[in-house]
Protein backbone atom coordinates (compact mmCIF):
# COMPACT_ATOMS: atom_id res chain seq x y z
CA UNK A 1 0.00 0.00 0.00
CA UNK A 2 1.33 3.21 -0.82
CA UNK A 3 0.88 6.47 0.65
CA UNK A 4 -1.57 7.93 -1.30
CA UNK A 5 -3.86 4.56 -0.51
CA UNK A 6 -2.73 4.64 3.08
CA UNK A 7 -3.83 8.04 3.66
CA UNK A 8 -7.32 7.66 1.70
CA UNK A 9 -7.90 4.33 4.26
CA UNK A 10 -7.84 6.61 7.06
CA UNK A 11 -9.23 9.44 6.43
CA UNK A 12 -12.28 6.70 5.01
CA UNK A 13 -12.74 5.15 8.32
CA UNK A 14 -12.48 8.21 9.96
CA UNK A 15 -15.15 10.37 8.03
CA UNK A 16 -17.41 7.53 6.74
CA UNK A 17 -18.15 5.67 10.60
CA UNK A 18 -16.94 8.32 13.33
CA UNK A 19 -17.65 11.19 12.05
CA UNK A 20 -20.79 10.97 10.12
CA UNK A 21 -22.32 9.21 13.03
CA UNK A 22 -21.50 11.87 15.33
CA UNK A 23 -22.30 14.72 13.56
CA UNK A 24 -26.05 13.50 13.03
CA UNK A 25 -26.50 12.39 16.65
CA UNK A 26 -25.33 15.86 17.95
CA UNK A 27 -27.09 17.71 15.19
CA UNK A 28 -30.22 16.02 16.07
CA UNK A 29 -30.05 16.90 19.97
CA UNK A 30 -29.12 21.17 19.26
CA UNK A 31 -32.38 20.67 16.93
CA UNK A 32 -34.07 18.99 19.93
CA UNK A 33 -32.56 21.33 22.69
CA UNK A 34 -32.94 24.27 20.65
CA UNK A 35 -36.52 23.73 19.86
CA UNK A 36 -35.92 23.48 16.08
CA UNK A 37 -34.65 26.79 16.12
CA UNK A 38 -33.29 26.41 12.26
CA UNK A 39 -36.69 26.83 11.49
CA UNK A 40 -38.90 28.53 13.77
CA UNK A 41 -35.97 31.74 13.32
CA UNK A 42 -35.71 31.95 9.35
CA UNK A 43 -37.52 34.50 9.58
CA UNK A 44 -35.37 36.20 11.98
CA UNK A 45 -32.09 35.14 10.27
CA UNK A 46 -33.42 36.82 6.99
CA UNK A 47 -34.48 39.91 8.67
CA UNK A 48 -30.95 39.94 10.44
CA UNK A 49 -29.06 39.00 7.32
CA UNK A 50 -30.63 41.92 5.23
CA UNK A 51 -30.30 44.92 8.18
CA UNK A 52 -26.58 43.71 8.42
CA UNK A 53 -26.18 43.87 4.72
CA UNK A 54 -28.02 47.54 4.78
CA UNK A 55 -25.94 48.73 7.53
CA UNK A 56 -21.83 48.31 7.66
CA UNK A 57 -22.11 48.07 11.15
CA UNK A 58 -24.45 47.15 13.70
CA UNK A 59 -25.48 50.28 15.21
CA UNK A 60 -27.06 48.99 18.31
CA UNK A 61 -23.61 47.23 18.98
CA UNK A 62 -22.72 48.02 23.16
CA UNK A 63 -19.27 47.69 21.82
CA UNK A 64 -17.41 49.69 18.93
CA UNK A 65 -14.03 47.74 19.09
CA UNK A 66 -13.44 45.98 15.62
CA UNK A 67 -13.69 46.68 12.03
CA UNK A 68 -15.74 43.91 10.67
CA UNK A 69 -19.02 44.38 10.05
CA UNK A 70 -21.43 41.46 10.76
CA UNK A 71 -22.37 41.12 6.99
CA UNK A 72 -18.83 41.42 6.74
CA UNK A 73 -17.79 38.03 8.98
CA UNK A 74 -20.74 36.21 7.27
CA UNK A 75 -19.05 36.52 3.87
CA UNK A 76 -15.83 35.61 5.38
CA UNK A 77 -17.68 32.40 6.54
CA UNK A 78 -19.82 31.96 2.73
CA UNK A 79 -16.32 32.68 1.20
CA UNK A 80 -14.55 29.58 3.05
CA UNK A 81 -17.66 27.21 2.65
CA UNK A 82 -18.75 27.97 -1.11
CA UNK A 83 -15.76 26.78 -3.02
CA UNK A 84 -14.63 23.47 -4.00
CA UNK A 85 -17.30 21.25 -1.96
CA UNK A 86 -20.04 22.93 -4.15
CA UNK A 87 -18.89 22.24 -7.49
CA UNK A 88 -16.17 19.47 -7.33
CA UNK A 89 -17.54 18.26 -4.04
CA UNK A 90 -21.49 17.86 -5.16
CA UNK A 91 -20.27 15.60 -8.23
CA UNK A 92 -17.90 13.24 -6.43
CA UNK A 93 -20.79 12.65 -4.37
CA UNK A 94 -22.68 12.09 -7.19
CA UNK A 95 -20.78 9.72 -8.91
CA UNK A 96 -19.89 7.46 -6.13
CA UNK A 97 -22.90 7.86 -3.90
CA UNK A 98 -25.52 7.95 -6.69
CA UNK A 99 -28.26 10.63 -6.62
CA UNK A 100 -29.53 9.99 -3.02
CA UNK A 101 -26.29 11.65 -2.03
CA UNK A 102 -28.39 15.03 -2.54
CA UNK A 103 -31.28 14.26 -0.90
CA UNK A 104 -28.29 13.48 2.74
CA UNK A 105 -26.58 16.72 1.98
CA UNK A 106 -30.28 18.38 2.46
CA UNK A 107 -30.67 16.34 5.63
CA UNK A 108 -27.03 17.89 7.07
CA UNK A 109 -27.80 21.16 6.13
CA UNK A 110 -30.89 21.08 7.83
CA UNK A 111 -29.87 19.80 11.06
CA UNK A 112 -26.33 21.00 10.63
CA UNK A 113 -27.36 24.30 10.89
CA UNK A 114 -28.46 24.07 14.52
CA UNK A 115 -25.42 23.15 15.35
CA UNK A 116 -23.56 26.32 12.86
CA UNK A 117 -26.37 28.62 15.27
CA UNK A 118 -24.15 26.88 18.58
CA UNK A 119 -20.65 27.03 17.68
CA UNK A 120 -20.83 30.37 16.04
CA UNK A 121 -22.77 31.86 19.22
CA UNK A 122 -19.90 30.44 21.41
CA UNK A 123 -17.09 32.27 19.02
CA UNK A 124 -19.26 35.35 19.43
CA UNK A 125 -19.85 35.05 23.50
CA UNK A 126 -15.54 34.07 24.19
CA UNK A 127 -14.05 36.52 21.65
CA UNK A 128 -11.08 39.06 22.27
CA UNK A 129 -10.10 42.44 20.85
CA UNK A 130 -7.27 41.73 18.61
CA UNK A 131 -5.26 44.22 17.00
CA UNK A 132 -7.75 45.55 14.33
CA UNK A 133 -11.17 43.43 15.17
CA UNK A 134 -12.12 41.27 17.28
CA UNK A 135 -10.81 37.14 17.38
CA UNK A 136 -11.79 34.12 18.21
CA UNK A 137 -13.28 30.45 17.80
CA UNK A 138 -13.03 27.31 19.26
CA UNK A 139 -9.84 27.54 20.49
CA UNK A 140 -10.46 30.66 22.11
CA UNK A 141 -13.91 29.28 23.70
CA UNK A 142 -12.06 25.94 24.74
CA UNK A 143 -9.71 27.74 26.36
CA UNK A 144 -12.02 30.35 27.96
CA UNK A 145 -15.06 28.11 28.81
CA UNK A 146 -13.23 24.98 29.56
CA UNK A 147 -10.04 26.10 30.79
CA UNK A 148 -8.45 23.46 28.92
CA UNK A 149 -5.59 24.78 27.27
CA UNK A 150 -4.06 21.68 26.22
CA UNK A 151 -7.23 20.98 24.76
CA UNK A 152 -7.20 24.53 23.19
CA UNK A 153 -3.85 24.42 21.49
CA UNK A 154 -4.54 20.72 19.91
CA UNK A 155 -7.61 22.79 18.00
CA UNK A 156 -5.73 25.59 17.13
CA UNK A 157 -3.07 23.45 15.36
CA UNK A 158 -4.90 20.95 13.47
CA UNK A 159 -7.60 23.92 12.18
CA UNK A 160 -4.43 24.99 10.65
CA UNK A 161 -3.33 22.19 9.24
CA UNK A 162 -6.96 21.20 7.86
CA UNK A 163 -7.69 25.15 6.26
CA UNK A 164 -4.12 26.56 6.11
CA UNK A 165 -2.85 23.54 4.39
CA UNK A 166 -5.08 20.89 3.54
CA UNK A 167 -7.94 22.30 2.66
CA UNK A 168 -6.42 25.01 0.80
CA UNK A 169 -4.14 22.53 -1.18
CA UNK A 170 -8.06 20.78 -2.43
CA UNK A 171 -9.31 24.57 -3.79
CA UNK A 172 -5.69 24.84 -5.84
CA UNK A 173 -5.85 21.74 -7.10
CA UNK A 174 -9.13 22.42 -8.22
CA UNK A 175 -8.99 25.36 -9.87
CA UNK A 176 -5.79 23.63 -12.06
CA UNK A 177 -8.05 20.80 -12.72
CA UNK A 178 -10.39 23.80 -14.11
CA UNK A 179 -8.07 25.54 -16.08
CA UNK A 180 -6.60 22.90 -17.39
CA UNK A 181 -9.72 21.69 -18.94
CA UNK A 182 -10.94 24.81 -20.14
CA UNK A 183 -7.84 26.10 -21.45
CA UNK A 184 -5.05 23.77 -21.74
CA UNK A 185 -3.00 25.79 -19.00
CA UNK A 186 -0.16 24.34 -17.34
CA UNK A 187 -0.65 23.19 -13.49
CA UNK A 188 2.78 24.71 -12.54
CA UNK A 189 1.56 28.02 -14.01
CA UNK A 190 -1.49 28.13 -12.07
CA UNK A 191 -0.02 27.25 -8.73
CA UNK A 192 2.85 30.46 -9.69
CA UNK A 193 -0.37 33.03 -10.28
CA UNK A 194 -2.16 31.30 -7.23
CA UNK A 195 0.12 31.41 -4.57
CA UNK A 196 1.17 35.05 -5.82
CA UNK A 197 -2.23 36.27 -5.40
CA UNK A 198 -2.81 34.84 -2.07
CA UNK A 199 0.50 36.66 -0.57
CA UNK A 200 -0.61 39.59 -2.32
CA UNK A 201 -3.84 39.90 -0.13
CA UNK A 202 -3.27 37.80 3.27
CA UNK A 203 -0.44 40.08 3.60
CA UNK A 204 -2.98 43.21 4.29
CA UNK A 205 -4.65 41.07 7.15
CA UNK A 206 -8.21 40.47 8.18
CA UNK A 207 -9.80 44.02 6.88
CA UNK A 208 -8.60 43.24 3.33
CA UNK A 209 -10.04 39.39 3.51
CA UNK A 210 -13.04 40.26 4.47
CA UNK A 211 -13.60 43.29 1.93
CA UNK A 212 -12.58 41.07 -0.71
CA UNK A 213 -14.79 37.76 0.23
CA UNK A 214 -17.56 40.47 0.89
CA UNK A 215 -17.62 41.86 -3.16
CA UNK A 216 -16.36 39.23 -4.69
CA UNK A 217 -18.74 36.12 -3.25
CA UNK A 218 -21.70 37.63 -3.72
CA UNK A 219 -21.95 38.44 -7.28
CA UNK A 220 -20.62 34.95 -8.65
CA UNK A 221 -22.82 33.06 -6.36
CA UNK A 222 -25.92 34.92 -7.82
CA UNK A 223 -24.37 34.40 -11.33
CA UNK A 224 -23.66 30.71 -10.75
CA UNK A 225 -27.49 30.20 -9.28
CA UNK A 226 -29.04 31.87 -12.42
CA UNK A 227 -26.72 29.89 -14.08
CA UNK A 228 -28.82 26.64 -12.60
CA UNK A 229 -32.29 28.09 -13.58
CA UNK A 230 -31.32 28.53 -16.79
CA UNK A 231 -29.92 24.94 -17.10
CA UNK A 232 -32.83 23.53 -15.12
CA UNK A 233 -35.56 25.55 -17.30
CA UNK A 234 -34.06 24.35 -20.33
CA UNK A 235 -34.72 20.79 -19.04
CA UNK A 236 -37.60 21.25 -17.13
CA UNK A 237 -38.96 18.35 -18.78
CA UNK A 238 -36.16 16.12 -16.94
CA UNK A 239 -36.72 17.81 -13.35
CA UNK A 240 -39.62 15.37 -12.51
CA UNK A 241 -37.61 13.00 -12.64
CA UNK A 242 -34.26 14.35 -11.05
CA UNK A 243 -36.54 15.05 -8.22
CA UNK A 244 -37.64 10.89 -8.84
CA UNK A 245 -34.21 9.78 -8.69
CA UNK A 246 -32.70 11.31 -5.65
CA UNK A 247 -36.03 10.60 -3.35
CA UNK A 248 -35.83 7.20 -4.13
CA UNK A 249 -31.84 6.81 -4.38
CA UNK A 250 -31.70 8.10 -0.67
CA UNK A 251 -34.05 5.72 0.67
CA UNK A 252 -35.71 3.02 -1.86
CA UNK A 253 -36.41 -0.24 -1.54
CA UNK A 254 -33.92 -1.53 -4.57
CA UNK A 255 -31.51 0.40 -3.05
CA UNK A 256 -31.40 -0.83 0.37
CA UNK A 257 -31.10 -3.98 -1.00
CA UNK A 258 -28.30 -2.90 -2.61
CA UNK A 259 -27.18 -1.41 -0.29
CA UNK A 260 -26.55 1.97 -1.87
CA UNK A 261 -28.30 4.00 0.35
CA UNK A 262 -25.32 3.56 2.68
CA UNK A 263 -23.02 4.82 0.21
CA UNK A 264 -25.30 7.66 -0.67
CA UNK A 265 -25.62 8.44 2.99
CA UNK A 266 -22.19 8.89 3.73
CA UNK A 267 -21.00 10.47 0.13
CA UNK A 268 -23.80 13.32 0.68
CA UNK A 269 -23.14 13.85 4.85
CA UNK A 270 -19.58 14.02 4.04
CA UNK A 271 -19.40 16.07 0.86
CA UNK A 272 -22.48 18.50 2.71
CA UNK A 273 -19.69 18.61 5.83
CA UNK A 274 -16.78 19.48 3.71
CA UNK A 275 -19.26 22.20 2.03
CA UNK A 276 -21.47 23.81 4.63
CA UNK A 277 -18.30 23.35 7.49
CA UNK A 278 -21.38 22.74 10.34
CA UNK A 279 -19.79 21.56 13.29
CA UNK A 280 -16.05 21.55 12.21
CA UNK A 281 -15.14 24.58 14.31
CA UNK A 282 -14.20 26.59 11.22
CA UNK A 283 -16.98 29.46 11.01
CA UNK A 284 -16.84 30.19 14.83
CA UNK A 285 -13.40 32.05 13.98
CA UNK A 286 -15.72 34.22 11.16
CA UNK A 287 -18.11 34.90 13.63
CA UNK A 288 -16.13 36.03 16.37
CA UNK A 289 -14.66 39.04 14.36
CA UNK A 290 -18.36 40.75 13.78
CA UNK A 291 -19.39 43.56 16.01
CA UNK A 292 -22.79 42.85 17.20
CA UNK A 293 -25.08 43.74 20.37
CA UNK A 294 -25.70 40.37 20.72
CA UNK A 295 -23.88 36.87 19.69
CA UNK A 296 -26.88 35.44 18.98
CA UNK A 297 -27.42 37.88 16.50
CA UNK A 298 -23.89 36.33 14.69
CA UNK A 299 -24.78 32.85 15.60
CA UNK A 300 -28.13 33.14 13.74
CA UNK A 301 -26.54 34.96 10.52
CA UNK A 302 -24.28 32.28 10.38
CA UNK A 303 -26.94 29.12 10.86
CA UNK A 304 -28.09 30.44 7.93
CA UNK A 305 -25.15 30.11 6.00
CA UNK A 306 -25.67 26.83 5.90
CA UNK A 307 -28.75 26.94 4.15
CA UNK A 308 -27.55 29.30 1.12
CA UNK A 309 -24.43 27.09 1.00
CA UNK A 310 -25.78 23.63 0.39
CA UNK A 311 -29.56 24.23 -0.06
CA UNK A 312 -29.11 26.82 -2.48
CA UNK A 313 -25.34 26.40 -4.10
CA UNK A 314 -25.05 22.94 -3.87
CA UNK A 315 -28.37 21.66 -4.58
CA UNK A 316 -27.81 24.27 -8.15
CA UNK A 317 -24.72 22.18 -8.59
CA UNK A 318 -26.35 18.76 -8.14
CA UNK A 319 -29.54 19.90 -10.98
CA UNK A 320 -27.11 20.84 -13.37
CA UNK A 321 -25.53 17.40 -13.29
CA UNK A 322 -28.30 15.34 -13.01
CA UNK A 323 -31.01 17.55 -14.99
CA UNK A 324 -27.89 17.76 -18.06
CA UNK A 325 -28.74 13.91 -19.14
CA UNK A 326 -24.40 13.33 -18.24
CA UNK A 327 -24.34 10.25 -16.84
CA UNK A 328 -22.00 10.55 -13.69
CA UNK A 329 -20.01 6.96 -14.32
CA UNK A 330 -18.42 8.46 -17.68
CA UNK A 331 -16.64 11.28 -16.12
CA UNK A 332 -14.22 10.91 -12.98
CA UNK A 333 -15.57 12.60 -10.45
CA UNK A 334 -15.34 16.55 -9.30
CA UNK A 335 -15.32 19.48 -11.38
CA UNK A 336 -14.76 18.10 -15.06
CA UNK A 337 -18.39 16.55 -14.56
CA UNK A 338 -19.73 19.46 -13.55
CA UNK A 339 -18.30 21.38 -16.39
CA UNK A 340 -19.13 18.60 -19.04
CA UNK A 341 -22.79 19.03 -17.37
CA UNK A 342 -22.86 22.68 -18.26
CA UNK A 343 -21.76 22.05 -21.95
CA UNK A 344 -24.22 19.49 -22.71
CA UNK A 345 -26.92 21.23 -21.46
CA UNK A 346 -26.02 24.25 -23.45
CA UNK A 347 -26.07 22.57 -26.13
CA UNK A 348 -22.48 21.08 -26.59
CA UNK A 349 -20.73 24.69 -26.48
CA UNK A 350 -17.69 25.26 -24.37
CA UNK A 351 -19.31 28.67 -22.70
CA UNK A 352 -20.23 26.38 -19.84
CA UNK A 353 -17.33 25.06 -18.97
CA UNK A 354 -15.34 28.49 -19.58
CA UNK A 355 -18.05 29.72 -16.90
CA UNK A 356 -17.17 27.22 -14.37
CA UNK A 357 -13.90 27.64 -15.12
CA UNK A 358 -14.41 31.44 -13.88
CA UNK A 359 -16.76 31.10 -11.29
CA UNK A 360 -14.32 27.60 -9.74
CA UNK A 361 -11.65 30.24 -9.62
CA UNK A 362 -13.23 33.08 -7.78
CA UNK A 363 -15.22 30.13 -5.40
CA UNK A 364 -12.52 28.67 -4.57
CA UNK A 365 -10.09 31.44 -4.65
CA UNK A 366 -12.12 33.03 -1.72
CA UNK A 367 -11.84 29.93 0.25
CA UNK A 368 -8.22 30.18 -0.12
CA UNK A 369 -8.40 33.63 1.30
CA UNK A 370 -10.75 32.92 4.22
CA UNK A 371 -8.96 29.45 4.81
CA UNK A 372 -5.77 31.46 5.52
CA UNK A 373 -7.53 33.80 7.63
CA UNK A 374 -8.74 30.68 10.07
CA UNK A 375 -5.10 29.43 10.58
CA UNK A 376 -3.67 32.97 10.97
CA UNK A 377 -6.36 33.39 14.06
CA UNK A 378 -5.54 30.11 15.46
CA UNK A 379 -1.51 30.43 14.89
CA UNK A 380 -2.17 34.36 16.98
CA UNK A 381 -3.64 32.09 19.65
CA UNK A 382 -0.67 29.60 20.23
CA UNK A 383 1.43 33.08 20.42
CA UNK A 384 2.75 33.55 17.31
CA UNK A 385 4.66 36.89 17.04
CA UNK A 386 4.66 38.86 13.46
CA UNK A 387 7.68 37.15 12.36
CA UNK A 388 5.65 33.57 12.84
CA UNK A 389 2.79 35.00 11.04
CA UNK A 390 4.76 36.21 8.38
CA UNK A 391 6.41 32.33 8.11
CA UNK A 392 3.32 31.08 8.23
CA UNK A 393 1.78 33.63 5.03
CA UNK A 394 4.52 32.09 2.96
CA UNK A 395 3.99 28.27 3.81
CA UNK A 396 0.31 29.02 2.52
CA UNK A 397 1.82 30.80 -0.65
CA UNK A 398 3.91 27.42 -0.75
CA UNK A 399 0.95 24.73 0.00
CA UNK A 400 -1.14 26.47 -2.97
CA UNK A 401 1.50 26.23 -5.27
CA UNK A 402 2.15 22.47 -4.27
CA UNK A 403 -1.28 21.66 -4.16
CA UNK A 404 -2.09 22.62 -7.74
CA UNK A 405 0.47 19.82 -8.74
CA UNK A 406 -0.96 17.43 -6.62
CA UNK A 407 -2.97 13.68 -7.08
CA UNK A 408 -6.41 14.69 -6.10
CA UNK A 409 -6.89 11.19 -4.10
CA UNK A 410 -4.23 12.18 -2.04
CA UNK A 411 -5.58 15.68 -1.35
CA UNK A 412 -8.95 14.75 -0.62
CA UNK A 413 -7.46 11.57 1.63
CA UNK A 414 -5.16 14.25 4.21
CA UNK A 415 -8.36 16.92 3.66
CA UNK A 416 -10.43 13.69 5.03
CA UNK A 417 -8.27 12.77 7.94
CA UNK A 418 -6.99 16.51 8.94
CA UNK A 419 -10.95 17.58 9.17
CA UNK A 420 -12.07 14.44 11.03
CA UNK A 421 -10.08 14.95 14.08
CA UNK A 422 -10.78 18.63 14.03
CA UNK A 423 -14.54 18.79 13.90
CA UNK A 424 -14.65 15.69 16.90
CA UNK A 425 -11.88 18.16 18.75
CA UNK A 426 -14.77 20.85 18.53
CA UNK A 427 -18.06 18.65 18.72
CA UNK A 428 -16.69 17.49 22.46
CA UNK A 429 -15.88 21.20 23.32
CA UNK A 430 -19.66 22.76 21.64
CA UNK A 431 -21.41 19.39 23.37
CA UNK A 432 -20.03 21.09 26.93
CA UNK A 433 -20.60 24.52 26.45
CA UNK A 434 -23.64 24.88 24.00
CA UNK A 435 -25.72 25.31 27.76
CA UNK A 436 -24.27 29.10 26.97
CA UNK A 437 -25.53 29.61 23.79
CA UNK A 438 -29.11 28.39 24.69
CA UNK A 439 -28.88 30.52 27.89
CA UNK A 440 -28.32 33.44 25.15
CA UNK A 441 -31.53 32.28 22.25
CA UNK A 442 -33.70 32.52 25.97
CA UNK A 443 -32.37 35.74 26.71
CA UNK A 444 -32.43 37.43 23.12
CA UNK A 445 -35.94 35.73 22.92
CA UNK A 446 -37.07 37.49 26.15
CA UNK A 447 -36.00 40.60 24.89
CA UNK A 448 -37.44 40.65 21.68
CA UNK A 449 -40.65 39.67 23.42
CA UNK A 450 -40.51 42.73 24.89
CA UNK A 451 -39.69 44.98 21.80
CA UNK A 452 -35.98 45.44 21.99
CA UNK A 453 -33.07 45.03 19.68
CA UNK A 454 -31.43 42.56 21.90
CA UNK A 455 -28.06 43.84 23.66
CA UNK A 456 -26.07 41.43 25.98
CA UNK A 457 -24.06 42.10 28.71
CA UNK A 458 -21.81 39.97 30.60
CA UNK A 459 -23.27 40.33 33.76
CA UNK A 460 -26.26 37.97 32.32
CA UNK A 461 -24.21 35.07 32.84
CA UNK A 462 -22.33 36.25 35.89
CA UNK A 463 -20.61 32.90 36.44
CA UNK A 464 -18.24 33.46 32.97
CA UNK A 465 -18.43 37.37 33.45
CA UNK A 466 -14.40 36.96 33.85
CA UNK A 467 -13.87 35.31 30.85
CA UNK A 468 -15.88 37.32 28.23
CA UNK A 469 -14.32 40.44 28.68
CA UNK A 470 -15.45 41.92 25.33
CA UNK A 471 -19.10 41.95 26.87
CA UNK A 472 -18.77 43.80 30.28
Amino acid sequence: MNLSELVTSIGAVLSDYVLVSLLLVIAVYFTLRGRGLQFTMIGEMLRLLVRSGRRHTDASSAHTHGSVSSFQAFALSIASRVGTGNLAGVATAITIGGPGAVFWMWVIAILGAATSFVESTLGQLFKVKGEKSFIGGPAYYISKGLHKKWWAATFAVLITLTFGFAFNSVQSNTIADALHLSFGLSRQITGIVLALLTLIIVFGGVTRVSRFSEIVVPIMAVAYIILAMVIIVLNIHRFPDVLRMIFENAFGYGEVLGGTVGSAMIMGIKRGLFSNEAGEGSTPNAAATATVSHPVKQGLIQAFGVYTDTLIVCSATAFIILCSGVVPSDYDGGIILTQKAIDTSLGGSNYGSTFVCMAIFFFAFTSIIANYYYGEANIRFLGAGSVSVGIYRLCVGAIVYIGALTSLDFVWGFADITMALMTLCNLAAIILLGKYAFALLKDYKEQKRRGLDPVYHSSTLPEIADDTECWS
